[in-house]
């Protein structure tokens, strides 16, 4: 749900964008690509930090509102949940993606627009970095807001669903603002396009 509805906004705010195939990043929402344009930046990032904070909210009793690996493993590593749990979820966040992005394509006539690629001017290195430090803001608020009980923990979702937002306004132009290992696999499945820096995302 959470990515089905962030895809599905990122296909709108991408209708008039052109992409291209050169250097393998046709289907990407990264600025090098797509062309710079503030208000589909901005559109973007409402559509995932939103999306985020209502499915977060919705699915918060079901499965801890855990969407994504990256959060997941690092939930594992600080003992939040065990590694038998953490497996069945990442299972569920890899297969949800891609779910998710086989019923965008085929939902919409419009070609599958969400891929997330380094744009030219990015290399790899400042790519990791990119990804690195703004999934670690937003692992840090979940940290903070939802893992660490407090009288405000019942409007977590809010404060996570506003770290995605501010998140994908930096990121969305250098790295397509992935954030997400699940994210960005299950486009490049449905796509069958996977880049040769795809691996960056899944470290971050």
């Amino acid at each position: 749900m959470f990515l089905f509805f962030a895809f599905a906004g990122t296909q709108v705010a991408n209708v008039e964008s052109a992409p291209t195939e050169e250097a393998g990043q046709g289907n990407s929402t990264t600025g090098g690509t797509t062309g710079f344009n503030v208000s589909v930046y901005l559109y973007i990032a409402i559509c995932f930090g939103f999306s985020l904070m209502v499915n977060v909210w919705v699915f918060f009793r079901i499965s801890g509102g855990l969407f994504n690996p990256a959060v997941t493993l690092a939930m594992v590593l600080v003992g939040a949940i065990k590694p038998v749990r953490a497996v069945c979820l990442f299972i569920a966040q890899i297969l949800g993606s891609i779910a998710a992005s086989a019923m965008v394509l085929g939902m919409f006539p419009t070609e599958l627009n969400v891929r997330t690629t380094l744009s030219s001017e990015t290399s790899i290195v400042r790519g990791v970095f990119i990804e690195a430090l703004l999934t670690a803001e937003l692992v840090f608020t979940i940290f903070m807001l939802a893992k660490e009980k407090h009288k405000a923990t019942f409007i977590a979702p809010v404060g996570i669903g506003l770290a995605l937002f501010i998140a994908e306004l930096v990121g969305v132009y250098y790295t397509g603002g992935s954030l997400n290992p699940a994210r960005s696999f299950g486009p490049c499945v449905v796509t069958l396009i996977f880049d040769k820096e795809h691996w960056i995302y899944c470290k971050s």
